[in-house]
């Protein structure tokens, strides 16, 4: 008796499951020891937003991984990941249940020659009560249902890691959202001011022409540049509409376009200490989903495998059986059973093989998979660091353009006042000008959305003190 529970004991032990290790694969990739583009040595910040220098961002990203809906989504998911890799979990105790029966029968003997009977129908009742204890157990010695319960602890942690690049996600899409939002106030500034300056010209140029001093072909082309300048304020006011409602969208709110946002885009200034390419793998959420879920793959073709073995159960039973409910409570009326099975698949038709080779195949493709999501994400941050340069020097570039454009401007509209030049010249001016602003404006917002895409690339995380769906969630 003692050996046998020792054994049982031992088997249980066995039997329990934790997460598999966590093991990055060697991977057919000449990955350098540097990036290409020169980065300053450290890695990124968590809470990376705030590096962007406004805080009135930093208070919106808060509401948006608050409230947003698809998020809390997400967040739901992984805790339907959590709440099956518990269940997964279960065939490894033992399995307990209780039953109680209580029954009541009446037979009748026909067809006797009972003396005294006088030709009725002799019969009998009888009543019987009953209480059982159940318990079943597979005993997982080769480790096949530890091997699924690995598995399905590993999906849940990928589910973790999704969760938390949908987190990481979320706030660089509120950060562009914003800076969008931003942009579209300035344009619309700009249209504004191109509309009152068109205004002016034609003004000019209307006076002039009822004194003679100009033609009509002259108004006509004022007249012309003034309603396509309308036209495209309209335009600017519309882009500015659609990135209210979509930042409002992504803060959970109802899209009404009515959000107060920043005046000025802010300067993207320094680099970006992007760290080694050898610990990008461990920082980005998508790889580290990747790498659970080649995991997960794993431990099922394990347990593939080992379904092949025999398997060893136990059930046994105990309880008390009577015909009077009151000695159910007295010992003397207790009943067991105790059954060991040990099963052996043989004739299966190639199922469980078949198994074993989709588990294989599984496994290769998660593998291939998490390669492939290795090999993208050192492409995004190359690209993307690249892009750093790149933008900076066209944004260099057009400043130095907006700024010679405004001053001749500036300059056409005196000679054109003076009579010294035509229409032509002063309205190519103007037009120059104001598309240079506007590129500017442009190309700012497309360097703070480089940088937020480079913390993205990164795996930009977040400190203890931001909200959490997953929080809410669990409880």
């Amino acid at each position: 008796m003692k050996f046998a529970l020792t054994l049982t004991l031992s088997a249980f032990i066995l039997s329990c499951a934790s997460a598999p290790k966590i093991e990055y694969p060697e991977l057919d990739l000449a990955t350098p020891a540097n990036w290409t583009a020169s980065t300053p040595a450290g890695h990124i910040a968590d809470t990376w937003w705030r590096d962007l220098g406004t805080p009135r961002l930093d208070s919106l990203v808060t509401q948006a991984l608050a409230h947003n809906y698809d998020l809390k989504a997400t967040a739901t998911r992984l805790a339907q990941a959590q709440a099956q890799a518990k269940a997964a979990g279960a065939p490894l105790m033992p399995q307990l249940g209780a039953t109680s029966s209580g029954a009541k029968r009446k037979q009748n003997f026909v067809g006797f020659p009972i003396p005294g009977s006088a030709g009725q129908v002799l019969s009998s009742t009888s009543t019987s009560y009953g209480v059982n204890l159940n318990l079943s157990w597979e005993v997982d010695l080769w480790g096949r249902l530890r091997a699924g319960t690995q598995a399905a602890i590993a999906d849940a942690q990928a589910a973790e890691a999704d969760w938390a690049g949908a987190r990481l996600s979320l706030a660089a899409q509120t950060a562009r959202a914003y800076f969008a939002a931003v942009e579209a106030a300035r344009q619309v500034e700009l249209a504004h001011a191109t509309v009152e300056n068109y205004r002016v010209s034609t003004e000019q140029i209307q006076r002039r022409y009822r004194r003679g001093l100009r033609s009509s072909l002259d108004l006509r082309l004022g007249r012309s540049s003034l309603a396509a300048a309308q036209a495209t304020l309209e335009q600017r006011r519309q882009q500015q509409d659609i990135s209210l409602r979509q930042l409002e969208l992504l803060l959970g709110r109802y899209p009404s376009a009515n959000i107060a946002v920043g005046s000025e885009l802010p300067a993207v200034d320094g680099a970006v200490p992007a760290g080694l390419p050898a610990d990008l793998i461990a920082r980005r959420p998508d790889l580290i989903a990747a790498e659970r879920r080649l995991a997960a793959a794993d431990r099922r073709l394990v347990g593939a495998r080992r379904a092949l073995l025999p398997s060893i159960s136990l059930t046994a039973s105990t309880g008390r059986s009577s015909s009077a409910l009151g000695d159910l409570l007295n010992g003397d009326f207790s009943v067991w059973n105790l059954v060991g099975n040990i099963s052996q698949p043989f004739l299966q038709g190639g199922r469980l093989r078949a198994g074993v080779d989709q588990a294989a195949g599984a496994a290769k493709g998660a593998l291939f998979g998490y390669a492939q999501s290795a090999l993208r994400a050192y492409g995004e941050v190359e690209t993307r660091l690249s892009a750093e340069g790149f933008l900076a020097d066209q944004e260099q570039a057009l400043a130095t353009a907006a700024s010679e454009a405004t001053a001749a401007r500036v300059l056409a509209e005196e000679r054109y006042a003076r009579g010294l030049s035509n229409l032509i010249t002063l309205l190519e001016s103007q037009r120059r000008a104001f598309d240079a602003q506007s590129r500017l404006l442009n190309i700012k917002r497309q360097r703070l959305d480089a940088r937020i895409n480079l913390y993205l690339a990164l795996g930009g995380g977040f400190n203890d003190s931001t909200p959490s769906q997953h929080a809410e969630v669990s409880q």
